[in-house]
């Protein structure tokens, strides 16, 4: 394909806990070269938790980078040898303590992929089960239960800003063929 990047270098700048950032310099088309600033990440999951009452579960918590307390559906970062769908349960009980057998995979999404590789994948949860959440302990969380109308109020007044929650919200909502 014309418009395809040749890696010619690979510099690795940073190594985390959650991400990693790399350097690579690149060949465009034509023989131009250019550097390409990369956050390397091992992908994530989003749970939209679908309660007995048909509410929405989601969680308040403060985020850092953008310095705000933000509404999200519970979410989380795929460890080592895990699968998403793993990760999906695993992060639906820590974060919530809801757990369920009847989880499946709504879509998939680059988050940003203008500078990162991070892939993110949204699970639908229903027939939970309530159980005691056990977030990690750097994560302090509240939750919240919404009717479907309300998260999409929210969104559309910025209340919700999270992308990966306005993603599975409509998605869901389109899937339901609510107007």
């Amino acid at each position: 394909m014309p418009f395809e990047e040749k890696t010619l270098k690979s510099e690795r700048i940073y190594e985390g806990k959650i991400i990693n950032l790399r350097v690579d310099t690149v060949e465009l088309p034509h023989k131009k070269y250019s550097k390409r600033e990369i956050v390397e990440h091992s992908g994530a999951v989003g749970i939209l938790a679908i309660t007995e009452e048909k509410n929405i579960v989601l969680v308040r918590q403060f985020r850092k980078p953008v310095e705000e307390i933000l509404l999200e559906i519970p979410a989380g970062k795929i460890e080592a040898n895990e699968t998403s769908e793993v990760c999906a349960l695993r992060e639906l009980k820590e974060e919530t303590g809801f757990e369920t057998d009847n989880i499946r995979k709504l879509l998939d999404f680059y988050t940003t992929p203008g500078f990162s590789n991070e892939i993110m994948h949204i699970f639908l949860a229903q027939n939970l089960s309530k159980g005691i959440a056990t977030p990690d302990e750097d994560e302090y969380i509240e939750i919240v239960h919404i009717p479907l109308e309300e998260a999409v109020k929210k969104i559309i007044n910025g209340e919700i800003k999270d992308s990966k929650t306005i993603i599975a919200i409509l998605t869901y909502k389109n899937l339901l063929g609510i107007e």
